[in-house]
């Protein structure tokens, strides 16, 4: 895979070698069985993959690139590039500009900028509108797009099953930016809708069954869906992509429902399936593939609890936070930061999107053994913070040296 020049400051000493350790002795990516870091009193399982993936390495690159290349220019991003706040923090600190915020509402006024402007294309894509929008403007809209493959992956997809007359089920969260874009392309291919989750997937069956008034879809699901949506027409034939950072079985989920809402409405059979439902593979990218498949297996491991770094905006990091938190007590938290001392930890509470305080976090029997990962688009350098912090509160540990000499002998 492509090696990316990302700022070093985003790079471990730590992580990393331990990273480049595991994928030289697992190349095809079979052992998902998490890394341990035994300290002696403390024990922290390492999950098998966290951390920036392909899309982000490349997005951080492009960024720092057009830094690089336009000294004394004024710099745009159009909104965060991705969900973690030390990067978006350091780049706003290289002057970099946010054009909108994550919800797509307008910081800065397009009217203001100039044909000489830089403007970057965050991780997430943009919608077609806004890329015209941009176009008409005179700015360069190609040069520093900083879109994941993965994602572009999804688009054509959407294209490829809306030639062959589909309409298109999106499912994902309808205010992120990815799946804003998603349905931007889309809907210039197909009939389009969003579904969030498995309860708005089951509401849009009674759509496809007739059990619900066709008038009534353009209430329930108002914003999300394409311009001349018909329900009766358009979903007598559809396909399924998603977000990408959504969880896998989710998605899955939803597309063996609808699936099987076809099979019985219209009396099909094994080979007439795709009359009906169009055979797409999963969209997701590899690496929330990855995370999550290692997210399973670091939870077969009995700890006291587990930790997951990322920023608190970010859809595949929520996602690995509600898989841990089914199974131990789990912090979200941005950085090592958050972690006040061996008592007291700040964390965010994904459920009413605030941040609150837990007390005597660390159980008081020995030895503690804590499960730490990340979302994909957190540094490594976030991870190490991490680890460290927590060892730091054991002074009869041992060295990270000699932890990490046990490992990589």
């Amino acid at each position: 895979m492509k090696s990316f020049d990302i700022p070093e400051y985003y790079r471990s000493r730590i992580i990393t070698p331990l990273k480049e350790f595991r994928r030289k002795r697992d190349k095809l990516k079979r052992d998902f069985t998490p890394t341990l870091l035994d300290f002696g009193p403390i024990r922290v399982l390492l999950a098998r993959h966290f951390g920036f993936c392909y899309g982000v390495e490349n997005a951080v690159e492009i960024a720092y690139k057009a830094i690089a290349e336009n000294p004394g220019k004024r710099i745009f991003l159009l909104s965060e590039m991705i969900h973690n706040p030390d990067v978006n923090g350091d780049l706003q600190s290289r002057g970099v500009r946010f054009l909108m915020d994550t919800k797509g509402h307008q910081l800065i006024p397009f009217s203001e900028l100039h044909p000489d402007d830089v403007v970057i294309i965050p991780a997430f894509g943009t919608t077609l509108e806004t890329q015209q929008q941009l176009s008409s403007l005179g700015l360069d809209v190609v040069k520093y797009d900083t879109t994941c493959p993965f994602v572009e992956k999804v688009w054509n997809k959407a294209g490829q099953i809306g030639q062959k007359n589909y309409s298109v089920i999106v499912h994902g969260k309808p205010s992120h930016e990815e799946t804003r874009a998603t349905f931007s392309h889309s809907k210039e291919m197909a009939p389009t809708v969003v579904v969030k989750d498995m309860a708005q997937t089951q509401r849009l069956a009674q759509y496809i069954t007739g059990e619900q008034p066709a008038e009534r879809f353009y209430e329930e699901f108002a914003g999300q869906y394409s311009l001349g949506f018909d329900p009766t027409r358009d979903l007598q034939r559809i396909g399924v992509v998603n977000q990408t950072t959504m969880l896998a079985s989710d998605t899955q989920s939803i597309a063996d429902y609808l699936k099987q809402v076809m099979i019985q409405h219209y009396g099909l059979t094994d080979d007439s399936v795709d009359a009906h439902f169009a055979n797409t593979r999963d969209t997701l990218c590899y690496a929330t593939n990855d995370n999550q498949d290692a997210t399973y297996a670091l939870l077969t491991n009995p700890a006291d609890f587990a930790v997951v770094a990322g920023g608190y905006n970010s859809s595949n990091t929520s996602h690995i936070v509600e898989l841990c938190e089914a199974k131990l007590p789990t912090y979200f938290i941005e950085s090592e930061q958050k972690i006040l001392s061996d008592k007291l930890i700040y964390h965010f509470d994904h459920h009413t999107k605030q941040e609150i305080t837990t007390e005597n976090f660390i159980p008081v029997h020995r030895p503690v053994t804590v499960l730490l990962t990340c979302g994909a688009s957190c540094p490594d350098a976030v991870v190490e913070g991490i680890l460290l912090k927590l060892a730091s509160f054991f002074p009869d540990s041992k060295s990270i040296d000699e932890v990490l000499e046990t490992i990589m002998q």
